[in-house]
């Protein structure tokens, strides 16, 4: 369930029998011919699918996050590292005081991760159990996917799902070779914008819509086991 739909009061009951809670964290950032949006959507979608059978209450997704290398796409915002760091501290820390102990990060954005060490650190200090969750490079997710396009990758059909495409973008029927990513550290924005084009990191631009929906069943399945059993003793 989501805190959106909950009343303080429906939540002092639930902290009652239950100490857990779901944070999504994504970004907005550019996603080739997809939507902005897309790490931001996707983290929470995941999230409250996989907690609603549960109970678990999943609170409004961070939308912004750490991508200063797209900053040269219009629309991108980016935070920094130390920002979003004490921002994940502020408001696991808010948490913490209403009483949720078992705090699980659903994470769609890969430069979040940076944070992953950071917000560990936070919890062990204050007493919390953190599932920190790159929702899209668990085991099983990836495996599907790969199983359909080892190619694959950010900007391209793996995150192209119905609720995140764009209705009036208009993607190439085609497959994208992979950009070479190995000088990416040295790359200033103007210059990675150029080595991507139109954003995709490679493989195909779109991919029908059962392919997509099988792997998001997947994905929503590896969710809701960690949320069940991935907390330490």
């Amino acid at each position: 369930m989501r805190i959106k739909d909950m009343t303080w009061m429906q939540v002092e009951e639930y902290l009652k029998k239950d100490d857990r809670c779901v944070l999504p964290i994504g970004s907005t950032e550019q996603h080739a011919y997809l939507s902005l949006q897309v790490d931001a959507i996707l983290a929470e979608k995941v999230a409250v699918e996989a907690a609603e059978p549960l109970g678990v209450p999943v609170f409004p997704v961070q939308a912004y996050g750490i991508t200063p290398y797209f900053m040269a796409f219009p629309g991108t915002v980016t935070l920094s590292p130390g920002t979003f760091e004490r921002l994940l501290a502020e408001v696991m820390g808010s948490m913490h005081k209403h009483g949720f102990r078992r705090i699980m990060v659903v994470n769609g954005h890969g430069g979040n991760s940076v944070a992953a060490e950071a917000a560990g650190a936070w919890a062990a200090t204050h007493g919390v159990s953190l599932l920190w969750h790159d929702w899209w490079k668990e085991p099983r997710t990836m495996a599907a996917v790969k199983a359909i396009d080892e190619a694959a990758s950010h900007a391209s059909w793996m995150e192209g799902f119905p609720w995140t495409r764009v209705a009036t973008a208009r993607p190439p029927e085609a497959h994208k070779a992979p950009v070479d990513l190995t000088d990416r550290a040295t790359l200033s924005p103007s210059e990675f914008r150029r080595r991507l084009g139109d954003g995709s990191f490679g493989g195909w631009y779109e991919r029908p819509d059962e392919e997509l929906l099988a792997i998001w069943s997947v994905a929503v399945k590896e969710t809701r086991k960690l949320m069940e059993e991935g907390w330490r003793e």
